[in-house]
């Protein structure tokens, strides 16, 4: 999809142009705050009076689900988020990591910091159709659960900083204050349940089409056998004949292949252990991409895989074909052939290669379980719709993610969030006291703030 972006740019600078015209020919309805502008209309607000009318019988017992979701995302993205900071500060993995721990969802984002091997291409066009729906759902979600709470609505419309768009529901702020607790915290869980909502349905859908365009053809594994040995048990470094970024090492007698840039931070830094590479046909011959056929024999999954090498004996030499894919997709850009002999593992044919599962129990596992019966993540697919197929798959995938993502990252406890005064009400509700639930608030902020601040000193000291 890579002549896309050419297209993908020239919309970008329509969409600016647009954007510039729109706002400087409707100035009456144009309010700033700070670098962001607000247009402000009635647009939609008789369907959100509308839909809360006809589906009050339905809404009203469903405001206990919306603030049960509330809770549940906010326990989920505290939990996640206080787990990955002590990951990326404990973790020896995380120094093959170059880019920034936090980065902004913005068009190119996975190009922009390096990290277009762990995520799909995000193009502008991607961002404004994965952004637009997320915003408005979000924003009626809000405005329908404040209709049913007898709040007034003065105003929707639409954000814009930059070419950057996003939407709006302003409620009356003295009415929005003087409700009960519980009617106030339905209308803030609001938007994010919307968003759970759309995830869920968009992931029907991306279900249905993937089931009906794509069909197996490769083995994708996540790297080379690898271990972690103590430093004090290395015994010879030699150069490596792999290549000069990898340094060989023996450890008690066995061969084992390192960063160089990884033993030096190590030896440097006093690290006890060392992540290596072991000495494997996989890592030596340096294959790359999804596995589609062994001597000619196609392995389009993992059992397939593991079949065809248990055909083989120990010490067979074997031609591996491959698919080299474009980063973070499924696109095939090339295709490529290895000889290697293959070696032994508890008495059986070994490539050494090997597959890490992400996800996990909880909220987020759920979703990661979810995704993994559709498409299997060490599957390499292809698509009988051709590229077009990708296309509309990613753009189906980014939906479903940002929509996963806002509902997430909106219950922060943080001030700007709709779980920053969640939270605030929460513990009010709690103590019966607002100087204490300020005061926790307070605590919660500036504790979130610190630890983004510590991952990000953390990762700025590594190039100092």
């Amino acid at each position: 999809m890579g002549g896309f972006v050419f297209y993908d740019l020239v919309f970008l600078a329509l969409f600016i142009l647009f954007v510039i015209i729109f706002l400087s020919t409707r100035k009456k309805n144009l309010e700033r705050q700070g670098i962001v502008y607000l247009y402000k209309t009635k647009l939609g607000i008789k369907f959100i009076e509308g839909f809360a009318k006809k589906f009050e019988k339905v809404l009203k017992p469903a405001q206990w689900l919306v603030l049960a979701s509330g809770y549940v995302l906010m326990i989920t993205i505290v939990w996640l988020f206080v787990k990955s900071v002590y990951l990326y500060l404990t973790s020896p993995l995380v120094q093959y990591i170059k880019s920034p721990p936090v980065v902004l969802l913005v068009p190119y984002f996975p190009k922009l910091f390096g990290l277009d091997s762990f995520f799909p291409p995000f193009y502008f066009t991607y961002f404004i159709i994965a952004i637009g729906i997320v915003a408005v759902c979000h924003e009626f979600s809000h405005g329908i659960f404040m209709k049913l709470n007898k709040i007034n609505i003065l105003s929707t419309g639409f954000a814009f900083l930059g070419p950057i768009l996003g939407a709006f529901v302003e409620q009356d702020e003295k009415q929005m204050s003087k409700k009960k607790k519980f009617p106030q915290m339905v209308v803030l869980a609001a938007g994010t349940f919307a968003n759970v909502v759309m995830a869920l349905l968009f992931f029907g859908i991306l279900a249905l089409f993937f089931t009906s365009a794509f069909v197996p053809a490769g083995v994708k594994f996540s790297m080379y056998a690898f271990t972690n040995v103590n430093v004090e048990d290395i015994s010879i470094i030699g150069n490596s004949s792999i290549g000069e970024s990898y340094v060989e090492i023996n450890v008690n007698g066995e061969r084992y292949f390192v960063e160089h840039a990884a033993l030096q931070n190590s030896l440097e830094n006093e690290i006890p252990t060392l992540f290596v590479f072991e000495d494997t046909p996989a890592f030596n011959s340096q294959i790359r991409g999804a596995i589609t056929e062994i001597n000619d024999i196609k392995t389009r999954d993992s059992e397939e895989l593991s079949y065809v090498l248990g055909s083989f004996e120990v010490g067979d030499e074997v031609k591996v074909k491959t698919a080299i894919l474009e980063p973070g997709t499924e696109i095939v850009s090339e295709t490529r052939e290895y000889n290697l002999t293959l070696a032994e593992r508890e008495g059986r044919p070994y490539l050494g290669i090997v597959f890490m599962e992400n996800g996990g129990g909880g909220f987020v596992g759920f979703f990661y379980d979810l995704f993994f019966k559709v498409k299997d993540p060490f599957t390499h697919y292809e698509s009988s719709w051709g590229n077009f197929g990708w296309f509309v798959y990613y753009l189906l995938w980014w939906i479903v993610v940002i929509n996963f993502l806002v509902a997430l990252f909106n219950m922060l406890p943080l001030g700007i969030l709709d779980g920053g005064r969640f939270f605030y009400l929460t513990i009010w509700g709690l103590t019966k006291r607002e100087s204490w639930a300020r005061k926790s608030y307070k605590f919660a902020m500036w504790f979130l703030l610190a630890l983004i601040f510590v991952m990000m000193a953390k990762w700025v000291l590594r190039f100092i």
